[in-house]
Protein backbone atom coordinates (compact mmCIF):
# COMPACT_ATOMS: atom_id res chain seq x y z
CA UNK A 1 0.00 0.00 0.00
CA UNK A 2 2.83 1.83 1.13
CA UNK A 3 4.73 1.72 -2.56
CA UNK A 4 1.01 2.77 -4.46
CA UNK A 5 0.39 5.70 -2.25
CA UNK A 6 4.28 6.63 -2.85
CA UNK A 7 4.12 6.25 -6.60
CA UNK A 8 1.03 8.35 -6.88
CA UNK A 9 2.42 10.73 -5.07
CA UNK A 10 5.36 10.90 -7.76
CA UNK A 11 3.23 10.75 -10.58
CA UNK A 12 1.24 13.63 -9.28
CA UNK A 13 4.28 15.31 -8.50
CA UNK A 14 5.39 14.91 -12.00
CA UNK A 15 2.44 16.13 -13.56
CA UNK A 16 2.56 19.33 -11.61
CA UNK A 17 6.51 19.73 -12.36
CA UNK A 18 5.12 19.34 -16.51
CA UNK A 19 2.10 21.78 -15.78
CA UNK A 20 4.90 24.65 -14.29
CA UNK A 21 6.85 24.69 -17.08
CA UNK A 22 7.38 27.31 -19.79
CA UNK A 23 5.21 25.68 -22.83
CA UNK A 24 6.86 26.23 -26.68
CA UNK A 25 5.25 28.51 -28.74
CA UNK A 26 4.14 26.62 -31.93
CA UNK A 27 6.11 28.20 -34.73
CA UNK A 28 8.56 30.64 -34.82
CA UNK A 29 9.42 32.70 -31.97
CA UNK A 30 11.68 35.92 -30.92
CA UNK A 31 12.91 36.34 -27.43
CA UNK A 32 15.54 39.06 -27.00
CA UNK A 33 17.88 39.26 -24.31
CA UNK A 34 17.09 42.93 -23.11
CA UNK A 35 14.64 45.53 -24.24
CA UNK A 36 16.96 48.45 -23.63
CA UNK A 37 20.87 48.86 -23.73
CA UNK A 38 22.22 51.90 -21.81
CA UNK A 39 25.28 53.38 -22.92
CA UNK A 40 25.55 55.29 -20.14
CA UNK A 41 27.90 58.18 -20.64
CA UNK A 42 30.04 57.92 -23.66
CA UNK A 43 33.10 59.66 -24.87
CA UNK A 44 33.19 62.07 -28.00
CA UNK A 45 33.69 59.48 -30.72
CA UNK A 46 34.21 56.86 -28.04
CA UNK A 47 32.62 53.41 -28.74
CA UNK A 48 28.93 53.07 -30.01
CA UNK A 49 28.56 49.40 -29.63
CA UNK A 50 26.45 46.96 -28.45
CA UNK A 51 24.62 44.15 -28.86
CA UNK A 52 21.35 41.96 -28.61
CA UNK A 53 20.84 38.47 -28.52
CA UNK A 54 18.13 36.78 -30.51
CA UNK A 55 16.89 33.76 -29.42
CA UNK A 56 14.33 31.39 -31.14
CA UNK A 57 12.12 29.98 -28.50
CA UNK A 58 9.52 28.99 -30.90
CA UNK A 59 9.19 25.45 -32.48
CA UNK A 60 10.02 26.26 -36.09
CA UNK A 61 12.96 28.41 -37.68
CA UNK A 62 12.82 32.00 -36.63
CA UNK A 63 14.30 33.93 -39.89
CA UNK A 64 15.07 37.57 -39.09
CA UNK A 65 14.25 39.54 -42.38
CA UNK A 66 15.50 42.70 -42.10
CA UNK A 67 16.61 45.28 -39.04
CA UNK A 68 16.46 49.08 -39.13
CA UNK A 69 17.53 51.62 -37.23
CA UNK A 70 15.70 54.82 -36.51
CA UNK A 71 17.92 57.50 -37.71
CA UNK A 72 21.11 57.71 -39.57
CA UNK A 73 23.21 57.52 -36.39
CA UNK A 74 22.00 53.98 -35.53
CA UNK A 75 23.23 51.34 -37.61
CA UNK A 76 22.12 47.70 -37.00
CA UNK A 77 23.10 44.67 -38.80
CA UNK A 78 21.14 41.27 -38.48
CA UNK A 79 22.36 37.93 -39.89
CA UNK A 80 19.40 36.48 -42.33
CA UNK A 81 20.06 32.87 -41.70
CA UNK A 82 17.09 30.78 -40.10
CA UNK A 83 17.57 30.18 -36.47
CA UNK A 84 16.44 26.95 -34.93
CA UNK A 85 14.74 26.47 -32.30
CA UNK A 86 16.83 27.10 -28.67
CA UNK A 87 18.93 29.17 -30.98
CA UNK A 88 20.16 32.20 -31.02
CA UNK A 89 21.84 35.15 -33.52
CA UNK A 90 23.34 38.37 -32.49
CA UNK A 91 22.13 41.75 -33.62
CA UNK A 92 25.40 44.03 -33.97
CA UNK A 93 24.30 48.02 -33.53
CA UNK A 94 26.82 51.07 -34.11
CA UNK A 95 25.60 54.56 -32.91
CA UNK A 96 27.83 57.02 -33.83
CA UNK A 97 29.27 59.13 -30.92
CA UNK A 98 30.61 61.92 -33.16
CA UNK A 99 27.08 63.49 -32.29
CA UNK A 100 27.38 64.83 -28.80
CA UNK A 101 24.00 64.73 -26.52
CA UNK A 102 21.04 62.48 -24.97
CA UNK A 103 20.94 58.59 -27.30
CA UNK A 104 17.16 57.74 -27.28
CA UNK A 105 17.06 55.42 -30.47
CA UNK A 106 15.34 52.28 -31.68
CA UNK A 107 15.96 49.49 -33.80
CA UNK A 108 13.36 47.35 -35.74
CA UNK A 109 13.35 44.01 -35.88
CA UNK A 110 11.27 42.19 -38.79
CA UNK A 111 10.83 38.68 -38.62
CA UNK A 112 8.08 35.20 -39.16
CA UNK A 113 7.98 35.22 -35.56
CA UNK A 114 4.65 33.91 -34.52
CA UNK A 115 4.35 36.03 -31.11
CA UNK A 116 6.06 39.14 -32.26
CA UNK A 117 6.53 39.87 -36.37
CA UNK A 118 7.83 43.38 -35.53
CA UNK A 119 10.08 43.87 -32.19
CA UNK A 120 11.07 47.08 -31.32
CA UNK A 121 14.56 47.50 -28.69
CA UNK A 122 16.25 50.56 -27.65
CA UNK A 123 19.57 52.26 -27.06
CA UNK A 124 20.07 55.10 -24.66
CA UNK A 125 22.65 57.03 -22.71
CA UNK A 126 24.31 60.42 -23.62
CA UNK A 127 27.58 61.51 -25.66
CA UNK A 128 29.73 63.89 -23.85
CA UNK A 129 30.38 67.14 -25.92
CA UNK A 130 33.62 67.45 -28.09
CA UNK A 131 36.55 68.26 -26.45
CA UNK A 132 38.65 69.97 -29.50
CA UNK A 133 35.41 72.11 -30.36
CA UNK A 134 36.04 75.69 -29.58
CA UNK A 135 34.11 77.24 -27.17
CA UNK A 136 31.07 79.43 -27.74
CA UNK A 137 32.29 83.41 -27.94
CA UNK A 138 35.78 82.00 -28.78
CA UNK A 139 37.29 82.35 -32.62
CA UNK A 140 35.97 79.77 -34.61
CA UNK A 141 32.68 79.66 -32.39
CA UNK A 142 29.28 80.79 -31.96
CA UNK A 143 29.17 84.50 -32.40
CA UNK A 144 29.05 87.01 -29.82
CA UNK A 145 25.91 89.56 -29.43
CA UNK A 146 27.47 92.86 -29.59
CA UNK A 147 25.52 94.66 -26.41
CA UNK A 148 24.92 98.40 -28.39
CA UNK A 149 24.23 102.21 -26.45
CA UNK A 150 25.66 104.29 -24.54
CA UNK A 151 27.46 103.57 -21.41
CA UNK A 152 25.30 104.34 -18.40
CA UNK A 153 26.97 106.75 -16.52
Amino acid sequence: MKKVIFSLAIAIGFGISANAQTQLVTGPAITVDKEVHDYGTVAFGGNGACEFKVTNSGTEPLTLSKCKGSCGCTVPTCDTTPILPGGSSIIAVKYDTKRPGPINKSVTINSNAVNEPVKVVRIKGNVEADPNAPAPGTPGGAPVKEQGGAPNN
